[in-house]
């Protein structure tokens, strides 16, 4: 068990403290069982209500609850004692730290640690009581002595009486010898000369008065003890004795706990590395301390590639141990003060103090890179993954911890748009290139309106080529200032912005509609983006185009790549069966470039497959590239699926396609794409390029 789960299991399964989180209003987040103990009430009861419900009245009334808050944020801790109620009403004394909780000076909320001290506060009542009776009625000192003494000897509280002239100890009320079993604490093994050597220690330097309060940290046999101590001068009608007393009391589990939950609130809980708020921190001070040498600072971000790809294919428990061995590997390469974070689901974050250039950086990346690409051996599945990296130096003019992460997120940006599993360093031209993007967005989020949009349509052939069977519809943007836009820049916006819905659902009515005039026996194929199936209103847009073109739903071919079956996959594998249901036909575009093909082809029966046009450009020259061609088309008849080679550009790749079996061609030898008041005479002036008799 590691150490955070240890932590997690000492704060649930404490019962002597009743310790709880609140956020910045009091109103209770967290609920351990102590605290059921205490106060009568299960977490369902009490989570979300505001913790003044546990005051009287009257204390309500007066807004101590609030008061206690108002100086932890103040003070950063608040210690308070008072009558606490419970559930079925009855009151307890309590002993209360309230300590606030911050993120960048930020409060965050505050942690609560109660005791009842009931017994302890009627025991020490009973001590000084019994002191002052004994001086008012020394007739009875006998008999009060005695009761004094069982009163002292039964209480958790070491009380210590000494002469101060000559160091005498006039009372002990127990020692490690005389300590009950039941009550042993860590204090239990310290002598009292030990503990009076240290305390006269701490007085000294602290040029105590009359009473002082001290808290302590002790070696022991069994490990650090904590202790807080007050001391009091004994006085007698206002003139000292020349006696103190000193009423030591064990805190060590009080402290622990304290100590788990300032852990929790800065660590990941599924790594145990540092979380953002920690690394954020530490980033903040490592600035200030090296303000004069920035450049000395440098931060990576890391990305582990295809992560929810893993996740959601062999399981969350695979994906949780993924990310525990990714995080080990990645430290066995830290050795110069560097701190690594989890900030995010399957994003790191590596502060580096001693970044002397560029280069020593991406040399740093490249080596985690390289270390992240060997396999991971996880349960009984062998995994292999990579990471994205995009790093980044402080300078006079990124010199804040907010700045380094948006420059490095902006470089990280970058290399998993070049490809994933490499590394960029922030440049400022990168910031530009995300503000052109942004102002990108806000210009797609009109196209639609301002008509901007429009569709092309590149044919599709029977395998003799002379027969056209339908068109696929591809959307390009008229930008009033960019001109033509590619898909390529303005899909993947579309997709993270959201505005891939509207315009997919606008897409899908406007080819059924432009299909409407074409031939009954002439098919129109529409490409869906994975971020459409995040919604069930995919299978109602759908539905909403053919009602609303009159299209046969026949006709509508729709285009899935491997990725959306990777993603959440039975979701999605449902909501294909439900548009197979309105009888249209699914299309697997890009066979062959993902994970498992062939395993798709059995978790669902598809209408055609497209080979990817990689093998198709590749045929002709390489040998892998025809064996791939000539199995996929293999396959298709024996599992009676059609088969497109899309990227069909030269005769001779036409005429092995027909030779090998393969169902429909497209590309640009066949027609390239075109508007839909134009594609008609573009097929048909088409015709005598087709065949390689006609181009010898």
């Amino acid at each position: 068990m590691d150490s955070d789960a240890l932590y997690r299991q000492l704060v649930q399964n404490i019962t002597d403290y009743a310790i709880y989180m609140l956020d910045p209003e009091g109103t209770i987040l967290s609920w351990n069982e102590g605290a059921r103990y205490f106060k009568g009430y299960c977490a369902e009861e009490i989570l979300g209500q505001n913790f003044s419900c546990f005051y009287m009245p009257e204390e309500r009334s007066s807004g101590l609850p609030m008061q206690g808050l108002a100086a932890a944020r103040r003070n950063g801790r608040h210690e308070a004692e008072g009558w606490r109620l419970r559930k079925d009403g009855s009151a307890f004394w309590a002993s209360v730290v309230i300590d606030a909780i911050h993120d960048n000076d930020r409060l965050i909320g505050f942690a609560k640690i109660t005791r009842d001290i009931t017994e302890k506060r009627a025991q020490q009542q009973q001590v000084l009581k019994a002191r002052d009776t004994a001086q008012q009625q020394s007739l009875e000192l006998s008999g009060l002595y005695a009761f004094l003494n069982t009163v002292l000897h039964n209480i958790p509280t070491r009380v210590l009486v000494e002469d101060e002239a000559d160091g005498r100890l006039l009372l002990c009320n127990h020692d490690a010898r005389g300590s009950r079993e039941d009550a042993q604490t860590m204090m239990t093994h310290l002598a009292n000369d030990t503990l009076l050597a240290r305390i006269r220690s701490e007085l000294s330097q602290q040029h105590a008065g009359s009473s002082s309060e001290l808290r302590l940290k002790l070696e022991t046999p069994e490990g650090i003890c904590r202790l807080k101590c007050l001391t009091l001068a004994i006085m007698d009608d206002g003139r000292a004795t020349g006696q103190r007393l000193y009423l030591i009391d064990d805190i060590t589990e009080e402290h622990t706990a304290q100590a788990t939950i300032r852990h929790m609130a800065h660590h990941d809980a599924l790594t145990n590395l540092p979380n953002r708020l920690l690394f954020g921190e530490r980033t903040q001070s490592l600035l200030e301390t090296l303000e004069p040498h920035l450049d000395q600072v440098g931060m990576l971000l890391l990305d582990m590639d295809n992560f929810k790809t893993i996740n959601d294919v062999l399981g969350h428990q695979v994906g949780d141990e993924l990310l525990c061995q990714m995080a080990a590997r990645l430290r066995q390469h830290l050795h110069h003060g560097e701190t690594l974070a989890r900030i995010g689901g399957d994003e790191f974050a590596l502060l580096v103090p001693e970044a002397r250039d560029d280069n020593a950086l991406a040399d740093l990346a490249h080596t985690l890179a390289i270390s992240a690409r060997i396999p991971f051996q996880l349960s009984e599945h062998r995994v292999q993954t990579g990471i994205s990296l995009g790093g980044v130096r402080a300078s006079r003019d990124i010199d804040s911890f907010e700045q380094l992460m948006r420059c490095a997120d902006l470089a990280l940006y970058e290399a998993k748009r070049q490809g994933k599993g490499r590394y960029e360093t922030f440049h400022p031209e990168l910031a530009e290139l995300a503000r052109e993007r942004l102002d990108l967005e806000n210009d797609l989020r009109n196209a639609l309106a301002q008509q901007e949009l429009f569709l092309l349509y590149q044919p599709i052939y029977d395998i003799s080529g002379a027969h056209n069977t339908g068109f696929e519809a591809l959307m390009r943007w008229r930008h009033p200032v960019r001109g033509i836009v590619s898909p390529l820049e303005f899909i993947p916006i579309a997709e993270n912005s959201g505005l891939i819905l509207e315009i997919g659902a606008w897409a899908l009515v406007e080819a059924c509609r432009e299909a409407s005039h074409w031939p009954d026996d002439q098919r129109i194929s529409v490409n869906l983006s994975p971020a459409q199936f995040g919604r069930q209103a995919l299978v109602e847009d759908v539905a909403n185009a053919l009602a609303v073109t009159g299209i046969h739903p026949s006709r509508l071919d729709l285009e899935i790549t491997e990725s959306i079956l990777l993603d959440a996959s039975q979701h999605n594998i449902d909501i294909l069966h439900q548009l197979k249901a309105l009888g249209v036909r699914i299309v697997l575009d890009d066979f062959g470039t993902g994970y498992s093909s062939l395993h798709y082809l059995r978790s669902f029966p598809f209408d055609r497959i497209k080979i990817d046009q990689s093998f198709i450009r590749e045929m002709c020259d390489s040998r892998e590239a025809l064996a791939i061609v000539r199995a996929v088309t293999g396959m298709g008849k024996s599992l009676e699926i059609e088969v497109t080679a899309e990227g069909v550009e030269r005769p001779e790749q036409m005429a092995l396609l027909q030779q090998e079996g393969c169902s429909h061609l497209q590309g640009f030898l066949l027609g390239r794409p075109g508007l839909a008041t134009d594609i008609l005479s573009q097929t048909a002036d088409a015709l005598e390029f087709r065949s390689p008799h006609a181009a010898s």
